[in-house]
């Protein structure tokens, strides 16, 4: 597949210079396509009886092998989530935290991470996004490291895997912003989330969870897909591997969406995208500061000359779509490898 044909996959692109793909990622002609057949399948046929009920059982296994394959794990190991915030949920009330025990964090975390982990009551140490400064805050009460692999802020990529050695603590690494937009190795880590519905240019509310030891976690938020048996009293007897981690039924029209939308990736779409990123920051440099240091991610942010949402703004109404860091003064751009450099030119002469 050429760069033309994979590009042309998205209409979108035909209109506006796309570089928002870390909140959403585009959506391809196929993605849709595949969502409106569901929906006239089930307007016609309903949504029901046993072979609809197994067809999307099976279509789930293709999607956690796809998602599975992405960051480079067996299926079995990953559960599949609405969410990245959903992810770390799973995994933050599962480890049972409490006031006496520590997590670390640091301080360029989204939401979908610290309110989770606010919310257990454990003592919360946050310190600078480095991997040294996470290690030396380490103490023997320390019960998890829980950062980005790629910081959502400043696009500055984070080695997860030194940290998880370094410490010999748990890790929770929130991939929204690696998982499709460049090449992972778990490695080490303990829990890895998947926002799908951004670099994946999945349907929103669909991600995945990586656990690499199951058993070591409490299911704390049972679905039905959770369970193999249960009882009256709700007792019940967990799916084997990660499957217990389920976050519940995701419509069928995200699936196949989904399923679809991982058929887009083309198997240069990582060197590209870093390649297209690595001319972003060549445009940037000398019109605006820009603050990702160079080679770490498929974000490019930067301060700009004035105030960052009416350069936002001002960029939309040129078909540039970009997104504005509130509170950090930081202007985003995501690269991705359907960006062309007419993209890069008209988010420069947007600029200047």
């Amino acid at each position: 597949m050429t760069f033309d044909e994979a590009r042309a996959q998205f209409p979108v692109l035909d209109a506006k210079a796309y570089l928002n793909a870390g909140t959403n990622g585009p959506l391809a002609r196929a993605t849709i396509e595949a969502v409106n057949a569901q929906n006239a399948r089930d307007l016609v046929d309903g949504r029901s009886g046993k072979a609809y009920i197994e067809e999307m059982l099976e279509l789930r296994e293709q999607v956690r092998a796809g998602i599975a394959g992405v960051i480079g794990v067996e299926p079995p190991s990953l559960a599949l989530t609405d969410s990245t915030t959903r992810g770390c949920a799973a995994v933050l009330a599962g480890l049972g935290l409490s006031d006496g025990d520590e997590v670390v964090t640091t301080d360029q975390e989204h939401f979908g991470l610290t309110g989770p982990l606010h919310a257990t009551g454990a003592r919360v140490v946050v310190v600078e996004a480095d991997e040294e400064a996470i290690a030396h805050a380490v103490t023997p009460r320390t019960k998890l490291v829980a950062t980005s692999h790629i910081l959502w802020t400043t696009g500055r990529r984070l080695d997860v895997a030194r940290v998880r050695e370094d410490t010999g603590v748990p890790i929770l690494v929130d991939g929204a912003q690696s998982s499709g937009a460049v090449r992972v190795d778990v490695g080490p880590v303990d829990f890895y989330t998947v926002s799908a519905q951004k670099w994946l240019c999945g349907p929103e509310a669909t991600g995945a969870l990586y656990v690499a030891d199951p058993e070591r976690l409490r299911v704390t938020s049972p679905s039905y897909l959770s369970q193999d048996a249960y009882e009256a009293s709700g007792a019940f007897v967990p799916k084997e591997g990660a499957k217990r981690f389920d976050s519940g039924w995701i419509p069928s029209t995200s699936v196949r969406g989904l399923l679809a939308a991982l058929g887009t990736r083309p198997e240069w779409c990582y060197d590209r995208a870093a390649e297209t990123a690595a001319r972003c920051r060549e445009q940037l440099e000398g019109v605006v500061e820009v603050v990702t240091p160079p080679g770490h991610s498929t974000l490019v942010s930067f301060r700009p000359n004035g105030d960052p949402a009416e350069l936002v703004a001002a960029l939309d109404d040129r078909g540039v779509v970009v997104r504005e860091l509130p509170g950090r003064n930081l202007v985003r751009a995501s690269v991705g490898w359907w960006t062309s450099d007419g993209d890069l030119q008209r988010l420069r002469a947007g600029l200047a």
